[in-house]
């Protein structure tokens, strides 16, 4: 029985999308950044072959280091921002639900004040 079993399809569906999203992204930053540090490499040309490929390895690591921290940050003001919108809409939703209970209530007294009046 794998993690997924259990779970409504589209739900399975979405995790699936996000791992494979994930995987191509990791893919993607990997790839521009091995092709980073090539061009950056290339242009140390009096540097011997084994000093040229630790280079390459150094910057590579350190442009997807960056990569990351950068995704992170961006990872976390999503989640900053999500907390917020989610605490206005809470708001809104009250305040909508009151609204609507003051408009019931209104409506009920109006119709209590007719029906005496009748």
């Amino acid at each position: 029985m794998t993690a997924m079993e259990g779970l409504p399809a589209d739900v399975d569906l979405r995790a699936f999308h996000n791992d494979v999203e994930g995987h191509l992204l990791a893919a993607a930053a990997q790839e521009e950044a091995r092709a980073a540090a090539a061009r950056f490499a290339a242009r140390l040309d009096r540097l011997p072959e084994a000093q040229r490929e630790e280079v390459e390895r150094l910057f590579a690591a350190e442009h997807l280091a960056l990569a990351r921290a950068s995704w992170q940050r961006t990872a976390r003001r999503g989640q900053e921002l999500q907390s917020e919108y989610e605490a206005v809409y809470r708001g809104l939703r009250a305040r909508l639900l009151a609204g609507l209970l003051l408009g019931c209530a209104l409506l009920l007294a109006v119709d209590l004040v007719v029906l005496v009046a009748v």
